[in-house]
């Protein structure tokens, strides 16, 4: 039996893109790489449950702290040691205070650390994974806050830029290998991550983005937006000026 990796095992937007995989590969094991908390027993086991309850036929967690580098390539050699990993979901990362995080090192360090270097190094050591089994699908859960960066969110955009870039010519480099990756950049999505921030516009569910995912892997495509007009969108964003640019109210 064939299964589902989430790195980032709480994240709200993996779950739900692992819900939507799970309806079209009912039984499949599901791995949940997140960072042991004793104070969130209880949500893991509840987790679990909806992971069984949406088809899976085994839930296992997986301890995983992506500021722990070191055992990175060892934790997922011992995953694809024990089971056929078909699919394989990055979704974890931080947003943290933006204002703290170019004015605070650690702050700044932390984000980058996080969302770009260990993300890099997950993904480095999933392609070396699939490439032996010949086969997969990485999931990399990116942001279009990364695709041109504003000065609103300017660190967690170069953070998710740097993982963007890396995501996408991975892609490229794997071709002929039998193994997929595909991005996924949404706008704003409602869960715990942005929650007590203030409304932003085109915010879309974490079922929208899991919906879009499974279209792009259906179409074969490297590259998906949430909602789609950001596609279009934020390449007329590139051709805005900078001097404009560095002026817009975002």
């Amino acid at each position: 039996m064939s299964a589902i990796l989430l790195l980032g095992g709480r994240s709200g937007i993996g779950l739900a893109i692992v819900e939507a995989l799970l309806a079209e590969h009912p039984g499949a094991e599901v791995l949940l790489a997140r960072r042991p908390r004793a104070d969130a027993e209880a949500e893991d086991i509840a987790l679990a449950e909806r992971m069984r309850v949406a088809g899976a036929g085994v839930v296992q967690a997986v301890d995983f702290d992506a500021q722990a580098f070191e055992g990175h390539e060892a934790l997922v050699d011992s995953v694809f040691a024990e089971h056929q990993v078909s699919h394989a979901v990055v979704a974890f990362g931080v947003l943290g205070d933006q204002e703290e995080a170019w004015t605070d090192v650690v702050a700044a360090q932390r984000l980058l650390t996080v969302n770009s270097t260990a993300a890099v190094g997950i993904g480095v050591a999933l392609a070396n994974a699939m490439r032996r089994q010949a086969s997969g699908k990485i999931i990399a859960l990116s942001s279009v806050a990364g695709v041109r960066v504003r000065r609103s969110n300017f660190v967690y955009g170069a953070s998710k830029a740097a993982m963007d870039a890396f995501y996408l010519n991975l892609g490229a480099a794997l071709e002929g290998s039998g193994v997929r990756v595909l991005v996924v950049r949404p706008g704003a999505v409602a869960t715990g991550m942005i929650a007590g921030n203030k409304p932003v516009a085109f915010t879309v569910e974490a079922s929208q983005v899991a919906e879009a995912t499974m279209r792009g892997l259906a179409a074969g495509k490297d590259v998906v937006h949430v909602p789609s007009l950001f596609g279009p969108g934020m390449a007329l964003a590139a051709l805005v000026p900078r001097v404009l640019w560095r002026r817009l109210p975002i």
